[in-house]
């Protein structure tokens, strides 16, 4: 059994985890932090997990972490940073569902996340964990950094085009969805029922702190640099993310063709017949990403629309699938979930 602790399991992400965790076969859950709920019975804060998990959450301090054989962060950013180190020294491979280790160029991510890189010599060894790119590297990883939810999302709907090189690597665009369920646990005005509900708006259209994750993977595709441009909306669903992205045909194929073979062999990509439309709704509480690709009117642009769950695909999921290949168990171990509907 693969010996597992939790650091912060108290927001959506971390109760997503445990939900998948206390559901995989080859997991022994052995700590779940929380400062402030430390004493307290996992299931008394998360009834869903009533008869599933035991634990109590524990202070991270006293809480024993070192004896894991992977410890996933399900915290804000900027906590992993300062943790992940010793962990490893201790022998304890990492997990990051946040973003301290996903941007490879220390300034940029000062730059966006608005405080010091704690760990900047941890970056350089920090694995991307978007498996469909680099599946190998993550099965020898001591540390993964697990990608963001639209990251998730947009990079797999243009990955197959820019590898191909058949659009312009300039002018990608990204109009881009997401549940409330995105931003957090913790209670903010924006995301109360009365303030989301019955809305839609963008936000964060000046730029989000995805975007440089999001260029980071596609030039590394595309084999140099792109321009894309990325704007959030959030609506008033709890779960999902939809991603319509555009990209300018500059060379023709069978667009059709290029996804289904770039996908065939990936257990959690779904592409879907051509003109279909996928919903978010056909992903609720999977690991799964659905992907149609459209060509409108014929013309000279290409419409490719991706879904996921923001928690599962988006972050605990796609976690999971991580731990999965680091412990050289089947990939789709403990996320074969088939989606919720209604």
């Amino acid at each position: 059994m693969i010996k597992v602790g939790v650091v912060g399991g108290t927001g959506y992400t971390g109760v997503e985890l445990l939900r998948l965790l206390a559901q995989h076969p080859h997991v022994e859950l052995k700590a779940i932090t929380s400062r402030g709920e430390a004493g307290l019975p996992v299931a008394d804060l998360f009834p869903s997990l009533r008869g599933r998990v035991s634990l109590c959450f524990s202070d991270p301090v006293s809480s024993p972490l070192a004896d894991c054989d992977v410890v996933f962060f399900a915290t804000p950013n900027g906590i992993a940073m300062q943790q992940a180190a010793a962990l490893l020294d201790a022998g304890v491979r990492v997990i990051d569902l946040a973003a301290d280790f996903r941007i490879k160029d220390i300034a940029v991510w000062e730059q966006w996340y608005g405080m010091k890189h704690a760990s900047p010599e941890l970056v350089a060894e920090a694995v991307y964990g978007l498996p469909e790119v680099n599946r190998e590297q993550i099965r020898g990883a001591r540390l993964v950094a697990n990608p963001g939810c639209y990251p998730t999302a947009t990079q797999l709907g243009l990955l197959p085009l820019v590898e191909a090189a058949c659009v312009d690597p300039a002018h990608l665009i990204a109009d881009v969805k997401s549940g409330v369920s995105g931003a957090g646990r913790k209670a903010e005005t924006h995301t109360l029922l009365a303030e989301a509900g019955d809305n839609f708006k963008a936000y964060a259209a000046q730029g989000h702190r995805h975007h440089p994750e999001v260029c980071q993977g596609l030039a590394r595709a595309a084999g140099q640099a792109v321009g894309l441009t990325f704007v959030p909306h959030l609506v008033p669903m709890i779960r999902g993310i939809h991603a319509t992205l555009y990209a300018r045909i500059t060379r023709e194929d069978d667009f059709q063709a290029l996804f289904e073979k770039r996908y065939a062999n990936e257990a959690f990509v779904d592409v879907l017949p051509a003109g279909s439309h996928p919903e978010t709704r056909s992903v609720r509480a999977a690991n799964t990403c659905r992907i149609a690709v459209h060509r409108p009117q014929g013309g000279d642009t290409l419409v490719v629309l991706s879904v996921i769950d923001n928690l599962v695909k988006g972050a605990a999921g796609q976690a999971v699938q991580n731990m999965n290949l680091m412990f050289d168990c089947a990939e789709n171990a403990g996320l074969e979930q088939i989606p919720v509907l209604p």
